[in-house]
């Protein structure tokens, strides 16, 4: 069982997160893992403070990258670490992204992704009101990376409503997608299924959409449904809510067998490089 998603209630003390962070990816180490998928916020869920982390660990004095990089060396693991604040990149002053990391297995970093969508939405819960952008800055690039498992492309929780980032993934190679997320509960009970499948079965790609699944300082609620979706959109395994982990394993005959059989990717007439220009009807 070589990939790993997390769900996690996390809150605001930072120790007790990674500590529950470190639990959940031993367990994974133990089932087999090489690649473990951390949810969004799993370290810093409902900080306000999320400038002054973002600095402290772009000095190397914050406790999180620390942790994550002796985690991923003491259990042999590939990490993708949901989001943490950070700085963008030769900007250590500037307002942090909603950084989502990947390590090796011996704790360098392999790349970096940069949430490219914000939460800036209304939500018909007891917050209403959500804006990342307040906190955050808007990424600016696509990332995909070689791993044990495979070619992994990197997103974020909101970024699964914008399809066109995903073509991209896929064709820059991606064979598996990580989503760490933290979906309100509203907004997961209505469309988190569908769009972690429809993004599988699109780009014929795993899913590993790790998730925030309970409540939350402030209070908040999460929706949960952690999953591992395969490349023909089902659910090989998924948790409702609380802290899980879930361990599923890449078929590569079976990928590659649908992407022969269906090959979408070859049929595509609109892509990052060009579209279709509509048609323009006089009246």
């Amino acid at each position: 069982m070589e990939l790993a998603v997390t769900q996690m209630v996390s809150g605001t003390d930072l120790a007790l997160n990674l500590e529950r962070a470190r639990q959940l990816l031993e367990r994974a180490a133990e089932g087999g893992a090489r690649l473990a998928v951390l949810p969004e916020n799993f370290a810093a869920m409902g900080r306000r403070d999320v400038a002054s982390i973002a600095r402290a660990e772009a000095r190397g004095e914050g406790p999180v990258i620390a942790a994550l990089r002796r985690c991923a060396k003491d259990l042999g693991l590939w990490i993708v670490a949901g989001t943490l604040p950070l700085p963008p990149e030769g900007q250590p002053e500037g307002k942090p992204c909603a950084c989502s990391l990947l390590l090796d297995d011996q704790g360098h970093v392999a790349a970096r992704y940069d949430k490219l969508h914000l939460f800036d939405v209304d939500v018909q819960d007891n917050r209403a009101r959500y804006r990342e952008s307040d906190d955050y800055a808007y990424g600016q690039h696509v990332v995909v990376a070689d791993t044990p498992v495979g070619r992994l492309g990197l997103s974020v929780c909101y970024d699964l409503r914008f399809p066109e980032l995903y073509t991209q993934l896929r064709e820059a190679g991606a064979e598996l997608i990580s989503a760490p997320s933290a979906f309100t509960a509203v907004t997961g009970l209505a469309h988190w299924e569908v769009l972690i499948r429809a993004r599988a079965i699109e780009t014929q790609c795993y899913v590993l959409a790790a998730a925030q699944g309970g409540e939350h300082p402030g209070p908040r609620h999460t929706h949960g449904q952690a999953a591992i979706v395969d490349p023909w959109g089902r659910l090989l395994a998924q948790q409702a809510t609380g802290e899980a982990v879930l361990l599923g394993s890449r078929d590569v005959a079976e990928q590659a067998s649908i992407r022969e059989r269906m090959p979408v990717q070859a049929h595509r007439r609109f892509s990052s490089q060009g579209a279709l220009r509509p048609a323009s009807f006089a009246e």
